[in-house]
């Protein structure tokens, strides 16, 4: 491949006249790439946990799955029955091939080979038919507990508040109820009755050897418990390797899904090629981990057969020599040595079953930390609570603070919101007003007293109900890859056009559906993304007016709209909310001018309180706000002067 020769920088490009490089000038684009890849910090890609020896401790995270398999306890007695009398049948198939080879062998015995040749071949049949029953009873409990526990996980994380998702990714939960589980299926299918089947194996085989020959069998069995150790010791290295081989699939999977979801971000900056670098970083971090895990894992299925292959060794010396002294017949030779297959078979799968032991080990540790998480907010209804909501909302006292923050995000908050009246709340970035409406539908672990609901706590309430009573329309828009219709119904699917109409209309979204080919059953994609910012802010508001609760909290709803539809959502709230409470935050004056009172928040704290016409006469924080946003002449000169003041504050 031919690479082409840069071409020359004219002196202002990088050097200056008398041919110094230029301090100022930017680098070259391998330099620039090459600085930004050292900046850039890839850990929260990696797992972040100590390396540790495996050890039977690790093993110990298993015995948390004995409640989903107790409780498919028949079908997994039936299923191992089933392989242990498949094991019987088995140890019989040798007996026959001894009397047939023995009738061959020696003159003293008349010939007979049709019968223990027809006696073997149904022997392998019913063996067949038995441990295909007993595999597919058992696939089909590991399928069943599998489902059981990814259901957990998934009923888990819905109950979870802010904090759990900011320590769990969405990939990384994805990684952990896809991949993790599916380690735990394979022991549950194959790994946990084997061993009983494997230890029944021994026994069985260990016993037709003495009956065989006692001499030759203590030969045999000698170095097995060494093997055995040494498959134990080598096991202990396994539980790091696969828990990092675990850890760096959810990275791979959260990078992913990251990445995906801020597609259009990453086009709009042209920064495809470094997304695909990044991407191969986690990638190959990945691959490494999987090849140590495989190299070692492949290490240990190499030396475990190296090591039981003593035994056959031993038989064909010392059992040889036997049957040469004519102290043991041939057909028996070679029923023993089928009986020595059936013992060292299951050693010689030591590391290999310890290998997906300890696999599942670690996908159960994963699983079981997410589900010991304890829940933020603790559901602990009272039972008496009234049946019919007036919608009166009262702060009392209300102080929180998020576990991540050094102040409080709400500072000694009183204040009392009548039925039916509309409450509008202002005020700077992070001054608290999304943390105020959250604490109405404890979407934060709101403190006991602090919020009441027609004068009982918030905290009595059952959640479901309560998030009933009061809907929240949260400030970022989310629609699900539905259509149009099953997102404004989200909650009851059931409801009549008559109904989806009115609210659409009210949040000013009709033009908008009707514009569309297929109208309501129109498909919106992926987070709404066929959709525009406003309409879906619309959408989303349509779908919390729908359910008409007696409290409706707007986060910032308006943002994305102008002031024409922003007057035309504003008059529908007025129709359709008679006699409902409303708090609603906006940083527009026109949106909280329509209020029946409006709040200022700063610094956590209420500022302010007033109508629209005393605040104005206050002259404090809403007053100049106002004068901002005006569009009228006679603040014209006041309105520069606080852009200046604002401006020379920026600079200093």
């Amino acid at each position: 491949m031919l690479i082409e020769p840069a071409p020359p920088q004219s002196p202002s490009d990088s050097t200056s006249s008398t041919g110094a490089v230029d301090p100022k000038a930017p680098p070259p684009r391998v330099e620039r790439d090459a600085e930004r890849a050292k900046k850039r910090d890839f850990s929260r890609y990696r797992p972040d946990f100590e390396r540790e020896r495996s050890g039977f401790r690790h093993l110990g995270h298993l015995k948390r799955l004995s409640p989903y398999v107790v409780r498919y306890r028949f079908m997994l007695s039936a299923s191992i029955g089933g392989f242990l009398l498949g094991r019987v049948l088995d140890a019989m198939v040798p007996l026959y091939m001894m009397e047939a080879i023995d009738s061959l062998a020696d003159e003293n015995i008349e010939p007979n080979v049709v019968v223990p040749a027809v006696m073997m071949l149904i022997l392998v049949v019913v063996r067949f038919g038995v441990l295909v029953w007993s595999r597919g009873v058992l696939r089909r409990m590991a399928v069943a507990v599998s489902y059981d526990l990814r259901k957990r996980v998934f009923d888990h994380t819905q109950i979870q508040g802010a904090p759990f998702f900011g320590r769990y990714s969405t990939g990384d939960l994805m990684s952990r109820s896809i991949n993790d589980i599916s380690m735990i299926r394979q022991v549950v299918s194959w790994g946990a009755p084997n061993v009983i089947v494997f230890l029944f194996a021994i026994l069985v085989g260990v016993y037709f050897m003495m009956t065989l020959s006692p001499a030759l069998t203590f030969w045999v069995i000698l170095p097995l418990p060494f093997v055995a150790i040494v498959g134990f010791l080598l096991s202990r290295g396994m539980f790091p390797y696969y828990r990092e081989q675990q850890e760096g699939m959810a990275t791979v999977t959260a990078f992913t899904q990251e990445n995906l979801n801020g597609i259009r971000t990453i086009q709009a900056m042209a920064e495809e090629e470094e997304e695909v670098r990044r991407f191969n970083e986690v990638s190959t971090h990945y691959a490494q981990m999987v090849y140590r895990a495989t190299r070692y894992n492949g290490y240990v299925n190499l030396v475990m057969p190296l090591l039981t292959s003593v035994s056959p060794v031993i038989i064909l010396f010392y059992g040889g020599a036997l049957v040469l002294n004519g102290e043991l017949s041939v057909g028996t030779f070679i029923a023993f040595f089928s009986y020595m297959m059936m013992v060292t078979m299951p050693v010689r799968w030591i590391g290999m079953s310890l290998a997906m032991f300890t696999g599942s080990a670690a996908g159960a540790q994963r699983i079981f930390e997410v589900l010991d998480y304890e829940v933020d907010v603790k559901d602990e209804p009272s039972d008496d609570l009234p049946e019919a909501i007036a919608g009166r909302v009262t702060f009392t006292n209300l102080t929180f603070r998020y576990s991540s923050a050094k102040d409080d995000v709400l500072s000694d908050i009183s204040l009392d919101v009548a039925p039916g009246e509309t409450v509008a709340i202002l005020g700077r970035v992070g001054s608290g007003k999304s943390t105020l409406l959250k604490s109405v539908v404890r979407l934060i672990d709101t403190p006991q007293g602090g919020v009441r609901i027609d004068g009982d706590d918030v905290r009595s309430f059952p959640l479901k109900r309560l998030r009933e009573i009061a809907t929240l329309v949260p400030q970022d828009p989310f629609l699900f890859s539905e259509t149009l219709r099953v997102n404004l119904t989200y909650d009851d699917p059931s409801r009549a056009d008559e109904r989806i109409w009115e609210a659409a209309d009210a949040a000013a979204l009709t033009s908008a559906i009707s514009d569309f080919k297929d109208g309501l059953e129109t498909a919106v994609g992926e987070r709404g993304i066929t959709l525009s910012g406003g309409q879906k802010q619309r959408a989303t508001l349509a779908r919390g007016l729908i359910r008409e609760a007696p409290i409706l909290l707007l986060d910032d709803c308006f943002s994305a709209v102008d002031t024409e539809t922003e007057e035309r959502i504003l008059s529908g709230l007025s129709r359709l909310r008679v006699g409902k409470t409303t708090m609603l935050i906006s940083h527009r004056v026109s949106t909280a001018r329509h209020a029946d009172r409006i709040v200022v928040l700063d610094e956590g704290r209420i500022v302010e309180a007033g109508t629209h016409e005393e605040l104005l006469a206050a002259g404090g924080y809403y007053s100049n706000l106002e004068a901002v946003q005006s569009n009228q002449d006679e603040d014209q000169a006041r309105r520069e002067g606080l852009l200046k003041s604002l401006s020379a504050g920026a600079q200093s």
